[in-house]
């Protein structure tokens, strides 16, 4: 191997490993350049099972999916460059010309100098599946996307000319170098019509000029001439006229046109129809292969199928399976799902009945390349955390450009000087604490609870994005009521107030279950010691009826996370007690009320059915 071949193999190798000087990357980068590196030399046709919990990170995996690949083509198209010396080319400019020249005139062939090449151009095809849930069809829409990006990319006068006059690559003969071949019956058939067509004009040109010596001999060549003529022109003229309306007319509303037709469910051959289209862009790509001198591959990126009916979500799958599956096709789908949903769906979908009884077994079918998207590492949670908290910096500093206090009919001013007020500077009275002096700070550091690698917090936080941006949308808000109620004191640390909210969002049955529980004993007033009490002794007291009315429980048990986690968190981490759930029930805004209310109602029917 060359030193140059070695130094490109140790710069792509490189991707892989973390970078200790600058230590900013992350597990999740780790597993992506890993992917992206597996997705630029495998063979295709290929589905890759993305498998990802419904709503977490997907989009900025595929985002980090994309740009890997994308610097691993550049360093394979660099290994390419010095071992062939030969570059790609460009359908642009005098390209574009070229392309067209060799459209027309020429044929491609497979060469193994062309099977030998490894540099590689991918062309993405984002496809949300919740933009085309509407449609009776959502195949359908899969596949126009997919054949609109490709025209987009090529261009429409490529295509129109590949569609009339455009042959499929065929294999080269052994030992044979050329890439290209001239279309001699083309050429032949082309050059003869041309010769008609002049003659035909010669023939009418000398009519019209030997109109006034013999009238008969001038008539005869003058209909030889035009026959001639009307032959040869109206067949260029046909090949043009196809062209021109494979240009106007495109792929996308061919299909939309069958779709759409009232005989659909009736008419013979549609997806023979479908499937011919999807050829005619495979054999196009090919040839864009041979011309670019570099392969070619076309990456589909289906995501929110867990939106859609369970038929619609057969209907693609079914799609990938026959429509995309060819032996020669360059298609490397990427189908981002949560495995959970959409074995449902196909399980419970009408036209499956029988043929899918079981959904993992019809998934594996179609997926042949599973990835499942493992638990969000340290590091990239941390910077997940330290994102979503700087997006809310309007949020923290909660100021007010214009100083003028009005006057309003609801009596709401003095809050609100309250909230303009609540930047001031440390120091102004020294008796005053720190949420009182410098509220921002308070929250600033409730923030920095979340994600410190010192605390444990970051631990009970989930790995959804969305899931993220609740928790962190609600600290501000719950320290600012807090203030308002005058309810912050030195106990309530900004840890206790930011593990608080992590406990309300992750374990809302379990919480609510614990809060109505307390409320009934402080009813009773049977025990004094009661606000010293620790909320797990409560749940623990309790738990055992709560599991007994599980059946009552069972959709507001789903919201719970993990139980064993949960014991962790109020027996040991965070052990909050009943005084301290009283002092911060009051500004809990993202517990959800109803679920208590729910829970009391059905705790007091059983009590009566008990006694």
């Amino acid at each position: 191997m060359s030193s140059s071949e070695g130094s490109q193999d140790s710069k792509k190798d490189n991707m892989l490993e973390p970078s200790a000087s600058s230590g900013k990357q992350t597990e999740d980068d780790i597993y992506c350049a890993c992917l992206s590196k597996a997705l630029c030399h495998i063979p295709t046709p290929v589905t890759v099972g993305f498998y990802a919990p419904f709503g977490s990170r997907v989009y900025m995996l595929l985002e980090k999916i994309t740009k890997c690949m994308m610097e691993e083509t550049s360093h394979i198209e660099d290994t390419e460059q010095t071992i062939l010396l030969e570059k790609t080319r460009k359908s642009e400019g005098l390209g574009f010309l070229q392309l067209l020249w060799y459209l027309l005139f020429y044929k491609p062939l497979i060469t193994e100098k062309h099977q030998s090449r490894r540099n590689v151009q991918f062309i993405f095809v984002p496809f949300s599946a919740w933009q085309y849930a509407g449609s009776d069809r959502l195949w359908a829409g899969l596949v126009t996307t997919l054949c609109e990006r490709v025209r987009s990319h090529f261009g429409a006068l490529p295509l129109g000319l590949y569609h009339v006059l455009g042959t499929a690559p065929k294999q080269a003969p052994d030992l044979r170098e050329k890439e290209w071949t001239l279309k001699r019956s083309f050429c032949i058939k082309l050059g003869l019509t041309v010769l008609i067509l002049i003659i035909g004009l010669v023939f009418l040109l000398v009519s019209v000029a030997k109109r006034e010596d013999t009238e008969e001999s001038g008539s005869t060549l003058k209909v030889l001439g035009s026959t001639a003529t009307l032959i040869s022109g109206s067949g260029i003229a046909m090949t043009v006229f196809k062209v021109g309306k494979n240009v106007v007319i495109s792929q996308k509303k061919k299909i939309e046109k069958m779709v759409n037709s009232q005989k659909f469910s009736t008419q013979m051959g549609f997806m023979s129809e479908v499937k011919k289209e999807i050829e005619l862009i495979t054999n196009l790509i090919q040839c864009m292969e041979i011309f670019q001198r570099q392969k070619i591959r076309v990456v589909l990126q289906i995501t929110s199928l867990e939106l859609c009916a369970p038929d619609k979500v057969v209907g693609v799958l079914d799609a990938m399976n026959t429509l995309l599956s060819d032996r020669r096709a360059p298609f490397i789908s990427i189908l981002v799902v949560d495995p959970s949903i959409i074995v449902t769906c196909l399980e419970n979908a009408s036209s499956m009945k029988g043929m899918a009884d079981n959904g993992y077994v019809f998934l594996n079918r179609t997926v042949t390349l599973p990835f499942s998207v493992p638990s969000l590492g340290t590091k990239a949670k941390l910077q997940l955390l330290k994102k979503a908290v700087k997006r809310t910096g309007d949020l923290t500093d909660w100021h007010c450009r214009n100083d003028t206090i009005h006057g309003t009919k609801t009596g709401i001013s003095e809050t609100m000087r309250l909230l303009r007020n609540d930047s001031a500077e440390e120091g102004d009275d020294e008796n005053e604490s720190l949420v009182h002096s410098n509220p921002r700070r308070y929250i600033e550091e409730a923030f920095h609870c979340l994600y410190s690698e010192k605390e444990s917090l970051h631990e009970y936080i989930p790995d959804s994005i969305s899931q993220m941006r609740r928790i962190v949308n609600t600290i501000p808000i719950t320290i600012r009521l807090m203030m308002l109620n005058h309810i912050l004191s030195d106990t309530l640390s900004p840890k206790i107030v930011a593990a608080w909210v992590v406990l309300s969002n992750q374990w809302p049955c379990r919480i609510s279950w614990i809060l109505q529980c307390m409320e009934d004993e402080l009813q009773l007033g049977l025990r004094e010691d009661l606000g010293k009490c620790l909320l797990w002794d409560i749940f623990k007291e309790n738990s055992k009826e709560l599991y007994s009315m599980k059946v009552n429980f069972k959709n507001l048990l789903d919201l719970d996370g993990d139980p064993e986690i949960f014991k962790k968190f109020l027996s040991k981490d965070y052990p909050f007690t009943v005084q301290d759930a009283q002092s911060l029930l009051k500004c809990t805004v993202n517990l959800d009320q109803s679920i208590k209310n729910k829970m009391g109602l059905i705790r007091g029917i059983n009590n009566l059915q008990n006694t």
